[in-house]
């Protein structure tokens, strides 16, 4: 479904009106109003305006979504991706060298330990309409090639016994279930 359509679609939902009781306050044929909501038309001109009229929506917004949205080409989404996962390789250093650091004593484990938590926590409550699985995968993929690095570098016993390893479940953990905590907090 495209974005007009599915805006157009919530929007009606949200007012409790029926297609044909949207086709009859926007003078439009009912088939217009289907073809549009199953993303088989995409309503432009008198009929975009019409319809929006209707259902209080800015013509002008609806436009300049649609068109930012076509724009983003496979490179972007490339360079997105990889800002993410280096994004999130520096994260886990900085949890690395509190943990795993020859020097490091209790509190800067424990430091590593409040990192863990508060940094997935802030981003689930910027993410809050992403899926727990679409935020392990989006924020969560330089943590998982982290832990990789490190089991073969450091091995897996010295990732656990140093508090590595938990720092890292702890972070994928709340990054999956961070709607459960904001929900329960709500």
């Amino acid at each position: 479904m495209n974005w007009i359509a599915e805006r157009i679609s919530n929007a009606r939902k949200t007012k409790g009106l029926t297609q044909e009781e949207l086709a009859e306050f926007a003078k439009v044929n009912v088939r217009t109003i289907q073809r549009i909501e199953n993303s088989e038309n995409v309503p432009r001109g008198k009929t975009l305006n019409l319809i929006c009229e209707v259902l209080d929506i800015d013509v002008e917004e609806l436009n300049s979504v649609e068109r930012g949205t076509s724009s983003k080409n496979i490179g972007t989404k490339i360079i997105n991706s990889l800002f993410l996962i280096v994004l999130n390789l520096i994260l886990m250093a900085i949890i690395g060298y509190l943990t795993l650091d020859s020097n490091a004593n209790w509190n800067s484990r424990f430091g590593g330990v409040l990192i863990s938590f508060f940094l997935p926590f802030f981003i689930v409550f910027f993410t809050k309409k992403m899926s727990g699985v679409e935020r392990m995968l989006k924020f969560g993929t330089g943590y998982i090639i982290y832990f990789i690095m490190i089991t073969l570098h450091q091995g897996f016993p010295k990732g656990f016994i140093t508090g590595l390893f938990p720092c890292f479940l702890i972070s994928l953990s709340v990054l999956y279930y961070g709607n459960e905590l904001l929900r329960n907090r709500e």
